[in-house]
């Protein structure tokens, strides 16, 4: 069985994100990129359904600009066994939307056939939380989203799977082909060895378009603005909970 993964570039999440002065976007220029954490973590439970006998091959992919070529050296420093880079140069004001990358990730899914489809549930960039689902949806395939743990019965050719939720964990029980979206508690994804980063510049990585997969990417949406959130005020300190209690009824107006 081939297990199709999903990763994204994204600003390191230890990058304080700035604004562009002119406001059109996030400014990436000479900022530390890496890939996704929750995607780290769909690589990282891949390559261990691969060690544990429950499929023969991990496949990388992303979307992206050339750049995005390393988050796929990432992926096979890690232990991945083929990456497949769909080529896209980004438009800050036309972002790639959520629609358009399950799109194409549908279309190399049609040509890999993999058994299984494995992404973040989430990428710390854009918090959309909608790839896997819709992904899911236009494969006509069972999702597990918010997966903590994760158990294929090859025979069966079953993935059940334990799912966060609001009132503790949900076990389902998935046919395989599925696509399963992680959580952070799924698994801690490994340090790629230095002998592995090095192996990973040499090999070959599959670069596609969109336009080969016959599918169309162009965002319905424009970004007309980006603002930082506004500074937090300066905290007081009060001498009496009569005053804490004037501030919250006349200034607060909470009470």
């Amino acid at each position: 069985m081939k297990i199709l993964v999903a990763v994204k570039r994204v600003v390191d999440y230890a990058v304080k994100v700035r604004v562009r002065p002119d406001r059109t976007a996030v400014d990436t220029a000479s900022v530390k990129m890496s890939m996704n954490p929750f995607c780290e973590i769909a690589v990282e439970e891949a390559l261990r359904l691969r060690e544990a006998g429950a499929a023969a091959e991990v496949i990388a992919a992303t979307v992206g600009s050339a750049q995005a070529a390393d988050t796929l050296r990432t992926a096979l420093a890690m232990g991945a066994d083929r990456a497949v880079h769909v080529l896209h140069d980004p438009d800050p004001a036309r972002p790639l939307l959520p629609l358009a990358v399950a799109k194409v990730l549908r279309a190399l899914a049609l040509q890999e056939n993999p058994g299984l489809v494995i992404l973040g549930k989430q990428a710390i960039d854009d918090d959309c939380n909608q790839t896997g689902q819709m992904l899911a949806a236009l494969l006509n395939w069972p999702q597990g989203t918010f997966a903590s743990k994760v158990v294929i019965d090859k025979d069966k050719q079953k993935a059940t799977v334990e799912r966060e939720v609001d009132g503790g964990t949900e076990t389902i029980c998935l046919d395989l082909p599925a696509v399963i979206t992680t959580d952070l508690r799924l698994n801690q994804p490994r340090y790629a060895t230095l002998p592995n980063i090095m192996k990973a510049k040499s090999k070959v990585i599959k670069k596609i378009t969109p336009t080969e997969l016959n599918v169309d990417i162009r965002s319905d949406m424009e970004v007309v603005q980006v603002d930082e959130p506004p500074k937090r005020k300066a905290g007081v300190i009060l001498s009496s909970v009569d005053e804490l209690l004037d501030k919250l009824k006349n200034e607060a107006r909470v009470l």
